[in-house]
């Protein structure tokens, strides 16, 4: 398969490395591809249900043509090696809780306008959700997306989990994980588009990006997500360990 158009030879290294071993470790049902825009830079946003979901993330779009950069914890940047490879990638580094979270942001809607796949978790963690349903999210996603009027498409992962169960740090893979990842058609924000994005906007515009998302991974998992998304500002974070903090800040 063709490396995608706008990939880096350093992109392509590890593309070398880390598809085989993810392919060694699951079993792959790649579906919607139909929705990815062909040209232009567009938001593929998901839910986040393990620390390996950037992984499977990223092996769906590189394996449908796009070199995702994604929106990820800035200090995973300073780890040994990873913060190497998430640099030579062009990963975006988020700094959650300060004055540099605006820099991310910036950096998101240049890679946007460069016509790059910004692939984002708009839950900022891993979901809290006891039946790993996808939570309540923050606006950062909307804001990128009113800011910039790039597609959002909604992607649904499953599956993972088995492989790098919920806050585990052991890997499982034998035998190897079916791991399913879903696309749907861009979410319709075109009513909000030229308007202020005020409180109420972005509310709107993200609670339409998580239902979009939770509606194709309903279709996975054959069963109906809570009425009301898991909020743990208001619950409280059930779980245990750390994430990898994938995704923007509000």
């Amino acid at each position: 398969m063709p490396s995608p158009t706008r990939s880096t030879p350093a992109y392509r290294a590890v593309a070398r490395v880390v598809r085989p071993a993810m392919r060694a470790m699951t079993r792959t049902d790649w579906r919607g591809a139909e929705h990815l825009p062909a040209s232009g830079g567009f938001i593929a946003a998901a839910n986040h249900v393990t620390n390996i979901d950037p992984l499977t993330f990223a092996h769906y779009l590189w394996d449908h043509g796009y070199a995702p950069k994604i929106l990820a914890k800035a200090s995973l940047f300073d780890v040994p090696v990873l913060g190497g490879v998430l640099r030579a990638t062009g990963q975006i580094p988020v700094a959650r809780g300060t004055a540099a979270a605006g820099d991310s942001l910036a950096a998101a809607e240049r890679a946007v306008a460069a016509g790059d796949c910004v692939a984002v978790f708009p839950e900022g963690t891993l979901t809290r959700d006891p039946d790993l349903w996808p939570m309540l999210a923050k606006t950062g996603v909307a804001r990128l997306a009113l800011a910039t009027g790039a597609p959002v498409v909604p992607v649904a992962q499953w599956g993972a989990q088995e492989l790098l169960g919920w806050y585990s740090k052991r890997l499982r893979p034998v035998p190897r994980k079916l791991v399913t990842v879903v696309a749907g058609p861009p979410v319709d924000l075109a009513d909000l588009e030229g308007r202020p994005a005020d409180t109420a906007a972005l509310r709107e515009a993200t609670a339409r990006i998580m239902r979009a998302i939770t509606v194709q991974l309903e279709g996975i998992r054959g069963a109906t997500a809570p009425a009301e998304p898991f909020d743990m500002r208001r619950r409280g974070a059930a779980g245990a360990g750390t994430d990898a903090g994938t995704g923007p800040g509000a």
